[in-house]
């Protein structure tokens, strides 16, 4: 018995490997990505299946979004900082959105106008600062495709508001839903696409 543990405890025996938390990590930060994909898709199909929605109520749903999204974005960089890169771009995105969020719930009686341009300047931003997270994944070897494309919906979607500032409130309630859907499916596809590293940004 002896022999028999000297020979599974020598140096040509295959020791146990300890478990890590790198897969508990990646599975929160996987849950959190999905959870921002859900939230984006549920807020989209809210809108197109009640296109009649009073202007009112889109200011608010779009505010409780962004402020959600957002919050969630900051916990993602803040916590996975260590091992994610475009971890600083993530928290910026967050912060981005956590603002718009609050100017859209401190001015509710604002015109449609300036809540569209609010809208439209808060998707440039967000998408360009989702773009510069795209790149520092990239230089780290990470998958950084799909958070590139995301950036170029947020960018299309605010440069389309406010290049037809005039378009009725269904146009824009109908353009808000169709974003919304599509960022909210790549969040959830860059969730899943990779096994190892799901991407934060």
């Amino acid at each position: 018995m002896a022999d028999t543990a000297n020979i599974e405890d020598g140096p040509g025996a295959s020791a146990p490997v300890a478990p890590t938390a790198d897969g508990a990590v990646s599975k929160r930060v996987r849950a959190l990505v999905v959870l921002r994909g859900v939230l984006v898709l549920a807020f989209g199909l809210a809108v197109l299946f009640t296109p009649g929605l009073a202007l009112l109520a889109l200011i608010f749903v779009f505010a409780a979004y962004a402020l959600v999204d957002g919050i969630a974005a900051i916990v993602l960089g803040i916590r996975h900082r260590a091992e994610r890169p475009g971890w600083g771009w993530t928290i910026a995105q967050g912060v981005v959105s956590v603002i718009a969020g609050v100017v859209a719930f401190t001015l509710p009686a604002s015109a449609a106008l300036a809540i569209l341009f609010v809208i439209a300047f808060w998707a440039i931003m967000a998408g360009v600062i989702t773009a510069i997270s795209a790149n520092e994944v990239r230089k780290h070897g990470g998958p950084w495709g799909w958070i590139a494309v995301r950036a170029a919906l947020d960018v299309v979607f605010g440069v389309l508001l406010l290049v037809w500032p005039a378009s009725g409130i269904l146009a824009l309630l109908w353009l808000v839903g169709a974003f919304a859907v599509a960022t909210g499916i790549v969040l959830i596809v860059q969730a899943f696409r990779s096994e190892t590293h799901p991407a934060i940004g």
